[in-house]
């Protein structure tokens, strides 16, 4: 009598593939829990390299330099807060600082104003690509070049700017020569090269209000002047609390339309905060005091950020 034989078991069939599998789904799990950080590390590598070696490591550095008399020529000597005592009692300081301020107000007034009145007209009467490009086009000129030619423009005795005062039976203006003139001057200047760029940027904020608020208030007839104040202006806010502070900070940091335009004078009436530091450093070699000053600097600017984050409330938003 034959007995039947009973068919093969799959278990252990299951139990080697359970064993084959189970650690391939660890490496999937364990790849999937790593994401993308190691790409993203690769590409944020190369902005965090430059950042060290040209921000923060210069930053350091020049704090050090602040407690130091160092002028290149021999190793850096510790003199502790005499260089900030020096600051303090130095009325050049004071009076660059007073300069850079009036150039600042004047700045960023006429700046912010006519900046954006350009988007909202932009954005409100046309979105024309070519009219876009067009205002942006100062702004692709680079500071040195914009205050040379400004420099030929406004020349007393050559310039057409004098030209067509003349022209119209006006005396002439030392625009750049005069201490009443010059910073006033240099503020237009670069307001007239900076404002397109900052009308980009607040224009690009205006994108992002719903148009359908605009139409609800037409129907409720309200006039285009009451949408900019009631609707315009609390929604574009968060945007231009950063162009102000973006703007605000680039404007203490001015330095090449003087040094082309100017030197600093007439009799340091544009002898920003910025060019006093680069002539005591690289004109008189005290690079130590220049370090202290920039540092001083370093602490206004982060104080204005500050309070600018703070009262105008940069990080929150009226768009529901």
């Amino acid at each position: 009598m034959t007995v039947a034989s009973s068919p093969p078991s799959r278990l252990p069939l299951r139990s080697a593939e359970g064993a084959q599998t189970e650690p391939q789904t660890h490496r999937a799990r364990a790849r999937e829990g790593q994401g993308d950080g190691p790409l993203a590390a690769l590409f944020i590598a190369p902005a965090m390299l430059g950042f060290l070696v040209f921000l923060l490591w210069p930053t350091l550095r020049g704090i050090y330099l602040s407690f130091t008399r160092f002028n290149l020529l021999t190793p850096p000597q510790w003199v502790g807060l005499d260089n900030y005592i020096r600051m303090v009692n130095d009325p050049i300081f004071w009076d660059s600082l007073k300069v850079t301020v009036e150039y600042v107000f004047i700045n960023i007034g006429v700046q912010t104003i006519s900046a954006l009145a350009i988007a909202v007209l932009l954005q409100r009467l046309t979105q024309s690509a070519v009219l876009r490009g067009i205002v942006l086009t100062p702004y692709l000129m680079s500071n040195v070049v914009a205050g040379i030619v400004w420099l030929w423009m406004l020349d007393t005795q050559l310039g057409i700017g004098n030209e067509i005062l003349q022209g119209f039976g006006l005396d002439r203006i030392p625009f750049l020569a005069d201490e009443s003139w010059a910073i006033p001057t240099i503020a237009l200047i670069n307001v007239w090269r900076h404002v397109g760029y900052t009308a980009l940027l607040l224009f690009a904020g205006l994108q992002a209000i719903p148009n359908d608020m605009y139409e609800a208030a037409k129907v409720d007839g309200a006039s285009e002047w009451r949408m900019f104040w009631r609707i315009t202006m609390p929604l574009l806010r968060p945007v231009l609390a950063v162009v102000l502070i973006m703007t605000v900070i680039g404007s203490f940091q001015v330095f090449d339309t003087v040094a082309v335009t100017t030197a600093g004078g007439p009799a340091n009436a544009t002898n920003v905060l910025q060019y006093y530091i680069y002539g005591s450093a690289f004109g008189r070699f005290q690079f130590g005091y220049a370090s202290a000053m920039s540092v001083a600097l370093l602490v206004v600017l982060s104080a204005i950020t500050f309070v600018q984050y703070r009262l105008t409330r940069a990080g929150h938003t009226d768009l529901g």
